[in-house]
């Protein structure tokens, strides 16, 4: 959309200062914190918070609370890519402030893939046990691809639950923007790693709940919910919450264990449900308003009682279907 004449010279005056122009530079590159714009810049908190405040009130960044922490990006407008895009292909970085700020940059992103190599660390052995319970993930990614209607253009993509974000780097060639939401600050620090040693710079993340999604109903055209469902006490909320994120047409995946009697994911990994029915996913969706379009289940190879069955189900919200996130949801089987 072209914005008004007013609204690109409110724009314009807000950029047109030294240091919110460098702030917005940084920005557009990633997610960044008060304290990380702080220690880049080199200038005082009270300072880069006004010039930051100053850029949100004029739609120029966008500001997104996790806890006591506030993270900040470039704006999704046209008119604000644009000019910043314009901006650094063209500046003359002559006295190297720019160059300094990449630098501080790198070592921002340097200490959040210092932590997440922690985490996996740590964390690495029960994580490889899970990975060992059922079909390789590179099988169930491709086979969620190819369910979703393959790499073809989504425009845009929300995946609820991000963790590691590991959904926005499987689909992130074939949206122009990525979103994902994860109520653990941990795990977006981990996502936010990831993102930043991939070069993903138009997948963000940001703190939120699965069933009050931080996102503009109908403004999606595909919703990944991928290995969440099993962790919630109400999962028809959170479907038909993702489901009233998607645009007419747009795509619902939920990728989650089959039924199972693996119990200790219960009691160690603080799983709520151990595994879903096609019949209850299936009414899961549909109660949300979707048309199911598929379902594949991913066995291992030796069907172990042992081993867990994954399930890929899509459905897809037709023209003009109404929004059914505040609605009854039939009675879930869970069996």
């Amino acid at each position: 959309m072209h914005p008004s004449f007013d609204l690109a010279v409110e724009t314009l005056k807000a950029v047109a200062e030294p240091t919110r122009l460098r702030l917005l530079f940084l920005v557009s590159a990633q997610d960044l914190t008060v304290t990380d714009l702080t220690a880049i810049l080199g200038q005082s908190q009270p300072r880069i918070s006004r010039h930051l405040k100053l850029l949100v009130e004029a739609g120029a960044v966008v500001r997104h609370q996790e806890g006591s922490w506030a993270y900040f990006r470039l704006s999704d407008l046209p008119l604000v890519s644009r000019i910043v895009t314009t901006l650094r292909e063209c500046v003359r970085d002559e006295d190297g402030a720019l160059a300094r700020d990449l630098e501080g940059l790198e070592r921002v992103r340097r200490g959040r893939a210092e932590r997440a190599a922690s985490y996996f660390a740590q964390n690495a052995a029960q994580w490889d046990r899970l990975r060992s319970l059922h079909v390789p993930d590179a099988d169930v990614e491709a086979a969620l691809v190819e369910a979703v209607g393959g790499t073809r253009d989504f425009g845009s993509h929300l995946d609820v639950g991000t963790g590691t974000g590991r959904m926005l780097e499987l689909f992130a060639g074939c949206c122009d923007r990525s979103v994902g939401i994860d109520a653990s600050r941990e795990m977006l620090s981990i996502a936010r790693a990831k993102l930043d040693a991939a070069g993903l710079s138009r997948a963000s993340v940001r703190q939120g709940d699965v069933y009050r999604l931080p996102v503009p109903r109908g403004s999606f055209d595909l919703v990944t919910l991928h290995q969440v469902l099993h962790y919630l006490d109400d999962p028809a909320s959170a479907v038909r919450e993702g489901a009233a994120a998607l645009r007419d047409g747009g795509r619902l995946a939920v990728v989650d264990f089959a039924p199972h009697d693996l119990e200790f994911l219960r009691t160690e990994h603080a799983h709520l449900r151990l595994g879903f029915s096609e019949t209850a996913l299936r009414q899961l969706l549909e109660g949300a308003g979707l048309t199911v379009e598929s379902v594949r289940t991913l066995a291992p190879a030796d069907h172990a009682r042992d081993r867990l069955v994954v399930t890929i189900i899509v459905g897809r919200r037709s023209l003009g279907e109404p929004d059914r996130a505040s609605g009854d949801t039939p009675a879930l089987a869970v069996a």
